[in-house]
């Protein structure tokens, strides 16, 4: 059973800045709410509410450091997501790459 609530990731990712949060932080985690707003032309308001939904998604974690909160990208549920929707295909495709090497190795065999 999927144990992220998928709707909330989905509508979280399906922003461009959310993403680019996101990319900020899978480059350089642990940031704070200013250096996040340094890669963006936006108020530090709008991006603290774009980090909220991040947060609520599960997408981001917090760790306050004093008076700093420093955010880090959470990669569990968009991997709990290729799990349930991708891994499969991705088994499926190296099963008929394996099969298709057996073959070809069996015709020299031959």
């Amino acid at each position: 059973m999927l144990r992220v609530d998928v709707d909330k990731v989905f509508k979280a990712l399906a922003d461009p800045t959310r993403r680019r949060l996101l990319d900020s932080l899978r480059a350089q985690s642990g940031q704070t709410l200013g250096e996040l707003c340094a890669h963006l032309d936006m108020t530090r308001q709008a991006v603290s509410q774009h980090l909220g939904r991040l947060e609520d998604a599960n997408l981001v974690a917090t760790i306050r450091r004093g008076r700093e909160k420093l955010h880090y990208l959470n990669p569990v549920p968009i991997h709990e997501i290729h799990e349930r929707w991708i891994e499969k295909f991705e088994g499926q495709h190296l099963d008929a790459l394996r099969d298709l090497k057996k073959r070809l190795e069996g015709d020299h065999h031959g």
